[in-house]
């Protein structure tokens, strides 16, 4: 059942309790028709249903366009205005005696009721009811504020989230293109034959950031080819001076992830972990089982002849924090910064 048809699904099993209320405080012995033909019933039956009109009113209509709109006095006006109608209306349209049906015990002769015991007046019937709804309809009143108010700061705090996630999306995709176009550069200084597969290698990853990467999830075989083309453009780069170790196991076949959530840890592991003038070795591990991932990197911190001349810094703080909101309490993060080595161990509940 999807979620429109379920909450209307709600609202009509709310509404058929409510207005079962008048019903359920009857007297038990009645039968249905004998409620229905009794006056303080009736009475009660149309109040409860004026009430669910001002609840509607005030959730659809009264509450987002007046009180969240800071106009509180006419709020508060126009709900006055409605509790002396639902009190008023019903006394008005239904004052006449009550006749007992079949279910009643007999009525005494007149001559032997007590004159404290005659019908009431219409203005006194008002004033009674008027001191018995004013609690139902402030909690009436109270559930429709509520509501609304829950509702409208769940929609906030889903666009400060959406917010979020493209600033963080903003920035990583920069991350990445200045990374590989830094690879692609230094190929053609170098003017190495490999420049050519190189390009072919970012046309792939860049057709993927820009065309996939805009959707909440993806497929997450593209997103181990994503860093399958990374690794294959940097060894690449590098001519066999670093050695990759990397590896999936499992099947990524019908699972999907966040975009770009994985490869910063990559992306950092050949920051720091590579040195053409030096041997080096990255570990990379994909493991897959049920609907759990789990990635393990792990480098060997190299000597750097010179700084990157721009370096963000953003790959991995970033990434902590898109965990942070797309998967709390689904993921655990380690990270391990020894002097020698440096390691990375994330694990996620797939969907």
């Amino acid at each position: 059942m999807n979620r429109p048809i379920q909450q209307i699904f709600l609202h009509l099993i709310g509404c058929v309790v409510f207005l079962s209320l008048p019903l359920l405080f009857s007297p038990e012995s009645l039968s249905l028709s004998d409620y229905l033909t009794n006056p303080p019933t009736q009475r009660d039956l149309i109040t409860y249903i004026l009430l669910l009109g001002v609840f509607y009113s005030n959730f659809y209509w009264l509450i987002p366009r007046l009180y969240f709109q800071h106009k509180y006095f006419l709020y508060i006006l126009i709900n006055i205005v409605c509790f002396f109608l639902i009190t008023a209306i019903p006394a008005y349209l239904i004052h006449r005696p009550f006749r007992p049906g079949p279910g009643f015990p007999p009525m005494p002769p007149p001559q032997m009721i007590a004159p404290t015991k005659t019908i009431a007046p219409p203005h006194t019937r008002f004033f009674f009811d008027f001191n018995q709804h004013l609690f139902l309809f402030l909690g009436v009143l109270f559930l429709a504020l509520l509501l609304k108010v829950r509702a409208r700061l769940k929609q906030a705090e889903a666009e400060k989230l959406h917010a979020e996630l493209a600033y963080l999306k903003a920035q990583v995709n920069p991350h990445f293109l200045f990374n590989t176009l830094n690879s692609i550069y230094s190929l053609a200084l170098e003017k190495s034959d490999s420049t050519a597969d190189a390009v072919v290698k970012l046309s792939s990853m860049m057709r993927y950031v820009l065309l996939e990467t805009s959707r909440d999830k993806v497929a997450l075989e593209q997103e181990i080819s994503y860093i399958s083309d990374y690794i294959d453009l940097q060894q690449i780069r590098f001519e066999g001076s670093s050695k990759v170790d990397f590896s999936v196991t499992g099947q990524p076949a019908g699972k999907s992830i966040i975009p770009l959530l994985l490869i910063p840890f990559v992306e950092n592991a050949f920051k720091y972990g590579v040195n053409p003038e030096e041997p080096s070795v990255i570990h990379i591990h994909i493991i897959l089982s049920d609907n759990q991932l789990r990635l393990d990197v792990r480098n060997k911190k190299v000597a750097r002849p010179q700084p990157t001349p721009i370096s963000s810094g953003l790959g991995i703080q970033n990434t902590k924090q898109r965990l942070q909101l797309l998967y709390p309490g689904r993921h655990t993060l380690q990270i391990d910064d020894k002097d020698v080595d440096f390691s990375v161990s994330l694990t996620l509940k797939l969907t």
